[in-house]
């Protein structure tokens, strides 16, 4: 394998071989290059224009298979990262082929212009031979050899990008793209045959979605877009299928777009439900299912009239299709196996997603409730008063033949006659089932002669034979009980009592229309009739009592309890049913995936251990197989080697014991036999060079002596040939100048008649020119006036309209100048206006900081105020204070100086005891307790304005505001009070002088002491 290169280098390399014409080196260059370890880790961006080249190359050269491998391998670089890269190969591979499959069909068409030598001659003799041989005419012959090469090709790309695509939920819409681009290729070359392969591979990968499920980008039925490319898809193969006549294939698609409304989540759109059932009628009319043809027009009105948005005369249109459709359902049932029905009927009953299966009774009722009756049209209401409402057997045919003979002029309706035919033989043969017993077989033949006579197609429907054919199969379904007399030349309807009970919703012919009860009927209601008939006896005799206001409420009240009862528990039942079928199907679900994925992963790991011991095994027969070519090519070599050398037999070479001699021995043996050979050529040659010159030297000097006389035998011989060609042609040019002599001279006598009838013609054509010159002058002033008057008239608008123009332009501008005018008058009076707001806010704001000020400095004095008056209050409750502490002190004294005894000289008491000085514990009072403590007194409210009121401010608690209040008054400023808690209580109390101060009384409030100091 060569070395990894850059892929700009590998792109030139392939270049430069297209352009010495070596194209398919060029493309081994780039297939070699994927096939490389580092073809993956390539940017895409380099990697693009490489696959783009390759894709050019290998449609150049219809390498379709070559393609195929380098999109998948660029497939799986490029889908994690960029999808748009795929889908512009992709792309530009199926453009590529479209163009070569175009220009082959010019290349076809050209051939045969050009292959035509005689344009008179309708047949040459060689296309006849080949159109006896071949059966081919010439352009089929062209097409094969040019143009179906090419759209093999063109086939084979859009099946290679299906297959490069499918399965992967990030390239489902360029995959719907191609699909719905081979549909268009199948419907514009018609090739039926391809388009069922397309739709079987299209099939084939949507089973294989769950298969492929537990891949990275698996496809989603769920989601609701993926859904729709389906759809969309698939009523693209519904369109094409219809347009190529491929009905049965188109049945299919019908089954691949129902399966794939099942599984929608929402409820499609109503214009893709109506090509739905359109694409329907058409398929069931061609299948010849009149029943459900009928089904599917009704469905099909059903949308288009919820849909709307379709003109009267549409309406009128359909109205009268789906009325013609449902009339034409033939009378009684049509199934010959009972089972075999039953499973196509519910098929197509679920196909067209009705209920149950479709009845003609019950089509006609569904078209004559939704007004079909009104809107069709007059010859097709008559048609269906004369089949369902009217009752005369004698005229039935002569009423309906002017009626067929105005549908058979319609294409819409043309269609219907065959079926509207056997329906109206059946309503004839059903009508006089309930008149006659017995007919004559000419009688009916001549009640169906008015539509025999008719010249519509199917007229001969009505014959004899085809009459008495459809009786006998009406007998044969059992529609009709009636028995054919030949001898006689009669029939007769049979009324069989106990014949057998049908479903009384059926269609058959004794259900229909019926004036009389049948014997059967009589049969089969006489009990319920006379059951009827002893209860209205027992109802007459035995009156039933009649109930009062009160329990009719009362019962009408129950009935009404019970229906909600019964609706509340069917509502149940339905929702319980309807979950237990959502997790069944869950259920289901779930298995079947987990299912999918355990098969699809043992599959995959059976694939890679099968791939693996394959790739074991080729790998082992490949190193054997090369070993043995090896062995096999010495070996071959060795022995043509030495029998070519036996042959020449030059050497002696024993070919049996050649597998002891090597190949050097063997090639030297071959140089020396070479050498000796050209040794002897190139003696022989010099001796043959030798005798070959001697003898043209004798040649030579033999012919000098005859040559001379050689010489003038010729010259006499050249100058005899000379005088007789001499002769000859002076003889021949005498003759010829007679005969032109006598040819002047006996023309000579018509000149004059020459000249006279030159004369006549000139003068003739001259008048002639004269006549038609002075014509043409007057057109040519006629045109010249015309052009004139239209020059001038459009002078004359372009004037006008630029006048006009002008005039607008004025007009415009005008209103521009009195817009801007009134945009600048209405602006300069927004101005002023935010002008006076912003002087009136800036006035009201001085207006609110001149009161906010003012009202701050009243505030200010008020706290100035109260806080003087505070100061003066403390500092008098603290004098007050000073005073009651200065009398108890006193009184202390005078006690302790009354209880002590008096001292001696030397320091002794009376009592011998020796005298001490009272010291400052003695005489200090006792430390009051926390419930002694003297509290503060009230503080006095302040004003609302003055904030708290703090004594240790008012009173300067520091030291710098004490100093400078005792500097400013003079030095009389009273100290700092202690704490209430720190003031010494007396022991006892005793009454204060009346001081003018109102004493406090304490409060018995616990503080906690931690943090508050306490007295000593």
């Amino acid at each position: 394998m060569a070395p990894f290169s850059k892929p700009e280098t590998v792109l030139k390399q392939a270049e430069g071989l297209v352009s010495v014409g070596q194209t398919h080196a060029a493309l081994q260059s780039l297939t070699e290059m994927f096939s490389s370890k580092k073809f993956r880790s390539t940017p895409l961006a380099s990697l693009e224009p490489i696959m783009l080249r390759f894709i050019e190359l290998c449609v150049e050269m219809r390498k379709g298979r070559t393609a195929k491998e380098g999109l998948m391998q660029y497939k799986n670089i490029a889908q994690n990262s960029n999808v748009q890269s795929i889908e512009t190969v992709i792309n530009r591979f199926i453009q590529l082929a479209d163009a070569k499959v175009q220009e082959a069909q010019e290349k076809a068409d050209k051939a045969i212009a050009l292959d035509v030598d005689d344009l008179e001659a309708s047949e040459t003799p060689e296309s006849i031979l080949l159109g006896a041989v071949s059966g081919d005419q010439t352009k089929d012959r062209t097409d094969r050899a040019l143009v179906t090469p090419w759209l093999k090709f063109l086939w084979e790309s859009y099946r290679t990008a299906l297959e490069t695509l499918k399965n992967n939920a990030r390239l489902e819409t360029i995959y719907q793209q191609v699909a719905q681009q081979a549909f268009k290729f199948c419907l514009k070359h018609q090739r039926k045959v391809e388009f069922r392969r397309l739709c079987e591979t299209l099939r084939l990968h949507l089973s294989n979605v769950a298969k492929y499920a537990h891949q990275t980008h698996s496809i989603n039925l769920g989601d609701p877009e993926t859904l729709q490319h389906h759809l969309d898809t698939r009523f693209a193969q519904l369109n094409t299928s219809v347009e190529l006549e491929l009905w049965q294939e188109a049945f299919r698609s019908v089954e691949d777009v129902h399966n794939l409304l099942t599984m929608a989540k929402k409820a499609p759109r109503p214009a893709m439900m109506a090509n739905y059932y359109e694409k329907l009628t058409r398929i069931f009319l061609m299948s010849g299912n009149a029943l459900y043809h009928a089904a599917a027009w009704g469905r099909y009105y059903a949308v288009i009239t919820a849909m709307g948005g379709k003109s009267q005369e549409e309406l009128r249109r359909l109205a009268g299709q789906v009325l013609v459709s449902a009339l034409a359902v033939p009378v009684g049932s049509q199934t010959q196996d009972p089972e075999d029905g039953k499973v196509k009927n519910s098929r197509l009953t679920v196909l067209l997603g009705l209920p149950k299966a479709p009845t003609r009774r019950a089509l006609l009722e569904d078209a004559l409730s939704r007004n079909v009756l009104k809107l069709c049209p007059e010859s097709i209401r008559e048609l269906y008063n004369t089949l369902e409402v009217t009752f005369d057997p004698l005229s039935l045919c002569s009423s309906i033949a002017p009626i067929f003979t105005t549908l058979a002029s319609d294409a819409s309706y043309a269609q219907y006659l065959p079926l509207l035919q056997r329906a109206l033989l059946s309503r004839l043969l059903s009508q006089l089932s309930q008149v006659y017993s017995s007919l004559n077989i000419a009688q009916l033949l001549e009640l169906v002669a008015p539509l025999k006579d008719t010249a519509i197609e199917g007229s001969n429907a009505f014959g004899d034979e085809q009459v008495e054919a459809y009786i006998m199969g009406c007998a044969r379904r059992r529609e009709l009980h009636i028995r054919v007399n030949h001898a006689a030349g009669n029939i007769t309807f049979a009324d069989d009592a106990f014949a057998a009970i049908e479903d009384p919703s059926s269609s058959s012919m004794a259900n229909i229309g019926a004036i009389q009860p049948s014997t059967s009927d009589l049969v089969r209601t006489r009990l319920s009739a006379l059951a009827t008939c002893l209860h209205n006896s027992i109802v007459t005799l035995y009156p039933l009592a009649q109930l009062t206001e009160e329990q009719q409420q009362e019962r009408f009240a129950a009935l009404v309890e019970a229906a909600k009862a019964e609706r509340k528990a069917l509502q149940l039942r339905r929702s319980i049913v309807a979950r237990r079928r959502e997790l069944l199907s869950e259920l289901s679900v779930r298995k079947e995936r987990e299912e999918a994925s355990r098969r699809a992963e043992f599959n995959r790991r059976e694939k890679e251990e099968a791939s693996r011991r394959q790739a074991e095994e080729a790998r082992r027969r490949d190193v054997e197989r090369a070993k043995n070519e090896i062995e096999k090519i010495r070996t071959e070599e060795a022995r043509k080697l030495a029998q070519s050398l036996k042959e020449k037999g030059s050497l002696k070479v024993d070919i049996t014991e050649m597998e002891n001699l090597s190949t050097d021995n063997i090639m030297r043996l071959q140089v020396e036999q070479l050498e000796k050979e050209k040794r002897e050529l190139a003696e022989k040659t010099r001796i043959v060079s030798k005798r070959i010159d001697h003898i043209e030297r004798a040649y030579r000097k033999e012919e000098r002596p005859l040559l001379a006389k050689d010489y003038e035998q010729q010259q006499a011989e050249d100058k005899t040939a000379h005088e007789a060609a001499q002769k000859t042609r002076i003889e021949s040019a005498r003759l010829s100048h007679q005969q032109d002599l006598e040819t002047k001279k006996r023309l000579s006598r018509m000149l004059d008649f020459y000249y006279t009838h030159r004369e006549v013609l000139i003068s003739k054509r001259s008048e002639e020119f004269a006549k038609r010159k002075e014509a043409a002058q007057r057109k040519i002033e006629e045109e010249k006036t015309k052009r004139r008057k239209a020059i001038l008239k459009e002078r004359e608008e372009e004037r006008r309209r630029l006048e006009e123009e002008e005039r607008v332009r004025r007009e415009q501008e005008e209103e521009e100048r009195r817009l801007e005018e009134e945009i600048r008058a209405e602006e300069e009076r927004r101005a002023h206006e935010e002008e006076e707001v912003r002087l009136a806010a800036e006035a009201k704001k001085r207006e609110e900081e001149e009161k906010v000020a003012l009202l701050r400095k009243q505030r200010e004095e008020e706290r100035q105020a109260a806080l003087e008056k505070a100061r003066l209050q403390q500092q008098r409750e603290e004098e007050a204070e000073a005073r009651r502490l200065a009398r108890a002190a006193e009184r202390e004294k005078e006690k302790l100086q009354q209880t002590q005894p008096r001292a001696n000289g030397f320091g002794r008491t009376t009592d011998g005891e020796v005298w001490r000085r009272p010291s400052a514990r003695d005489v200090a009072p006792p430390t009051p307790t926390r419930a002694a403590a003297v509290l503060p007194p009230a503080r006095s409210e302040s004003p609302a304005p003055v904030p708290k009121f703090r004594p240790a401010a008012a009173a300067g608690a520091g030291w710098r505001a004490r100093e400078a209040a005792r500097k400013e008054g003079g030095g009389d400023v009273p100290s700092r009070p202690e704490t209430p808690v720190s003031r010494p209580a007396p022991r006892e109390e005793t009454p204060a002088e009346d001081d003018g101060f109102q004493k406090v009384p304490a409060k018995n409030v616990w503080r906690p002491t931690r943090g508050r100091g306490r007295a000593l």
